[in-house]
């Protein structure tokens, strides 16, 4: 779950089954693309946000600063109660929905989820605003109160939404993609970028994305 610090709109809310890399790549491209992109996203120590080494960034973090995000870290557990009560919001609610509701699994769950998420934002009242986050949302937006910035129109953004390894190309012309074995222009031993896109699908670059540059793609499986 993440919300908006100013409206306490949820800006995104979903269920995976763990927290994972791949899970953050996908959330949080999908929450930008309805909101925007924010300056900050505050979060805590947990290892795919933080490095104990201060010029390094995860490949999440690398992610966000390629569109001008960065991280803020709480200091403490209890720094985060707003972030702690929506998950309350969610506790106290979803098991028995999903029961009444019959629902078994994460891909019956999480259409409901978008749904109970746009509900509680536009139709409950939060006690402390005396407004729906929606309308506290519009009112900032009014007042000149935002910084969110509209998706860039990027051609490198579904690959910096992916997770990225380095792979050569073998004496056969070919980098292995799971199972197979693809072919590609590059002379062996040529190093190129595998990018492991949420969706379960692949994509293999010439370089790691760059704002001055165009992806060049030898090979993806994504849907046009």
């Amino acid at each position: 779950n993440m919300l908006d610090d100013c409206s306490r709109v949820f800006t995104g809310a979903k269920i995976y089954e763990r927290e994972s890399p791949l899970a953050y790549l996908d959330f949080l491209p999908t929450a930008f693309t309805e909101y925007g992109l924010p300056l900050e996203i505050y979060v805590d120590y947990h290892n795919l946000f933080f490095t104990h080494d201060p010029e390094a960034l995860t490949q999440l973090g690398q992610a966000l600063f390629f569109y001008g995000v960065s991280f803020r870290y709480a200091p403490t557990p209890q720094a985060k109660g707003k972030v702690e009560r929506s998950h309350f919001f969610w506790q106290e609610r979803l098991p028995a929905y999903f029961a009444s509701e019959q629902i078994s699994d994460i891909d019956q769950a999480n259409p409901h989820i978008q749904s109970l998420r746009l509900h509680r934002n536009q139709h409950e009242i939060h006690r402390e605003l005396q407004m729906t986050p929606q309308q506290a949302w519009n009112l900032a937006i009014k007042q000149n109160r935002s910084s969110l910035r509209p998706v860039p129109r990027c051609p490198w953004w579904p690959f910096v939404w992916s997770l990225r390894t380095t792979v050569k190309v073998g004496p056969d012309g070919r980098v292995p993609i799971g199972t197979q074995r693809i072919r590609v222009q590059p002379h062996p031993g040529t190093t190129l970028i595998l990018c492991h896109h949420p969706s379960g699908n692949h994509s293999i670059l010439t370089s790691q994305p760059h704002p001055n540059t165009k992806p060049v793609i030898l090979f993806t499986n994504l849907p046009k």
